[in-house]
């Protein structure tokens, strides 16, 4: 989160795990106003969201962001369709890079720079499963040497 000068919101994990992230991309957000103060909170779900592209436009479908608890009637629906800004040419690029075998684009942040929502979207390649244990091996090794390293240095 180097470019984001905010409050980190919610962070997908997942994504890292499940595919190899070949770009970044920050993007805004449609949001209600009782949508905005649940951010706010901190009260927000990114691990089953997933992108699309209609219509020339991006909507991110499955972002949870909980019922503030004093909107009442303005609440809208938790797991409503969200439209993504982004510029015309981005979409394209996007899209044309989505084409290709086993890209997809996935949401890998949701925070805060100044005052507004920002999302960071990665493009990305699917992990194989060799992949996936391949990882698992390199951080189980970066996590044992730098156990080693500490019982060393006391």
């Amino acid at each position: 989160m180097s470019k984001t000068d905010g409050k980190l919101i919610a962070n997908n994990k997942k994504a890292y795990h499940d595919y190899f992230i070949l770009e970044t991309y920050e993007t805004g957000i449609v949001l209600h106003g009782t949508e905005v103060k649940s951010l706010r909170m901190g009260k927000c779900s990114i691990k089953e969201a997933f992108i699309r592209i209609e219509d020339g436009e991006m909507y991110l479908y499955g972002m949870h962001i909980s019922p503030y608890e004093k909107g009442n009637i303005f609440n809208k629906d938790p797991l409503r369709v969200r439209k993504l800004l982004l510029h015309r040419k981005e979409i394209d690029k996007i899209f044309g890079k989505m084409k290709e075998k086993g890209m997809t684009v996935v949401p890998l942040k949701v925070y805060f720079k100044q005052s507004l929502v920002k999302i960071e979207i990665g493009l990305a390649k699917g992990k194989k499963l060799y992949d996936k244990r391949d990882d698992i091996a390199k951080k189980d090794q970066r996590r044992e040497a730098e156990r080693e390293f500490k019982v060393k240095n006391f």
